[in-house]
């Protein structure tokens, strides 16, 4: 019997700590639950959504392009002359000037070619003195008629040709002082010049090769091409009336302002769109040619526009619409009429007249005539730079 009563009193025993544990439990739980819990049960179906206020400020709507960024100029370093390379007068990858001088070719043998034309010039010039007078002569004896007429043709011919062989070595020369001026290869224009593609010791021939490439950093040129609509919009506004800003690789934007555009003098069939060149300073060389960054216009003026996050804007088969939430939390469906973007807000055109609250998150949640709890969040948005 004693041992029935120590099995029963266990039995309770252990009940009531199982009591207690439970017990326990669920005074932590409504410690520790947070508070917007406790009023999302107190709530009931009630859903939760964030809201914005709509926006009315003065913006400039924009259009971003994809581009490619290319040089002005641009020129291969091709010998004019055949010999081996004595100096690489240049450090790779700088500045190069308009006249500097890149590289030197064997300059002693066309120094030798020159002293050899001008010395052939000087003696071509000394038997012209010689064949000029025999002929001067030849003629006053033939006035006389101590001559004959055949000995005076000879004499004749003979100055001709010492003339004819005087203009031919002062062309030899000329051509040789060509080829040695062209042992010294210049810099035909202001640029950044890239890897030597030969180095001292090389043979180089005439025509065949490039030594170098140089590339005009300064300024620089934008190519991207727009549809014909866009097109008439740039020629309405024009150079002054239009805002430009690229946005580089990397998501930066720069705001280097462009010195001039122009539009090319036909649209491509294919694609039915026309390229428009803009051409900027450059002056910190942070457009590198070959790359490919976003161009971004805009009206130079501002104009005012109802603005909103994207994130609201919900598409049926009908268009563009939003949740509209009133003071009560009742929400209406808002038809709209969408523009372009301003930086990264979306421009209203209509359906929204400002300082409305539209939802921009939960909309899963909610429909047309639905009641929600709102929380506001912040829109705020900075000019364009």
């Amino acid at each position: 019997m004693q041992v029935v009563k120590v099995q029963k009193r266990k039995i309770v025993l252990n009940f009531v700590i199982i009591v207690l544990c439970i017990g326990i439990g669920w005074y932590l739980k409504a410690k520790l639950t947070p508070q917007s819990n406790n009023m999302a049960l107190a709530g009931g179906s009630t859903p939760h959504v964030l809201v914005e206020e709509v926006i009315k400020t003065d913006v400039s709507p924009q259009r971003k392009y994809i581009a490619s960024v290319e040089a002005i100029k641009s020129v291969d370093l091709i010998p004019q002359v055949s010999g081996y390379v004595d100096e690489v007068l240049f450090q790779e990858g700088s500045v190069v000037k308009e006249g500097d001088i890149l590289f030197v070719i064997e300059q002693d043998r066309y120094i030798a070619n020159v002293d050899l034309s001008q010395a052939a010039l000087d003696s071509a010039k000394a038997n012209l003195v010689k064949t000029e007078r025999d002929y001067k002569r030849q003629k006053a004896l033939s006035s006389q008629q101590y001559a004959s007429k055949s000995t005076l043709d000879t004499a004749e011919s003979a100055y001709l040709q010492a003339k004819a062989a005087v203009a031919q070595a002062e062309a030899n020369l000329e051509l040789a002082k060509i080829d040695l001026e062209h042992t010294e290869i210049k810099a035909p224009i202001t640029g950044l010049i890239g890897k030597a593609e030969v180095t001292e010791g090389n043979y180089v021939s005439s025509n065949t090769q490039t030594l170098a490439r140089i590339i005009q950093a300064s300024p620089i040129r934008v190519v991207f091409s727009v549809p014909d609509k866009d097109n008439i919009m740039f020629k309405r506004l024009g150079s002054s009336g239009m805002k430009t800003r690229l946005e580089l690789p990397d998501g930066s934007i720069l705001n280097d302002n462009m010195v001039s555009y122009f539009v090319n003098n036909e649209v491509n069939k294919n694609t039915a769109t026309i390229p428009i060149y803009l051409e900027y300073a450059n002056q910190e060389r942070i457009l590198v040619a070959g790359n490919y960054v976003n161009v971004i216009l805009s009206s130079a003026e501002e104009t005012p526009a109802i603005i909103i996050s994207p994130a609201a804007v919900m598409q049926d088969a009908n268009g563009s619409y939003v949740y509209v939430v009133d003071q009560e939390g009742n929400v209406s469906e808002r038809r709209v009429q969408l523009d372009g973007l301003f930086e990264d807000k979306q421009i209203v055109l209509s359906g929204l007249e400002g300082n409305e609250k539209i939802i921009v998150s939960g909309l899963q949640k909610v429909k047309d005539g639905a009641k929600v709890r709102a929380s506001l969040v912040s829109n705020t948005t900075e000019e364009a730079k």
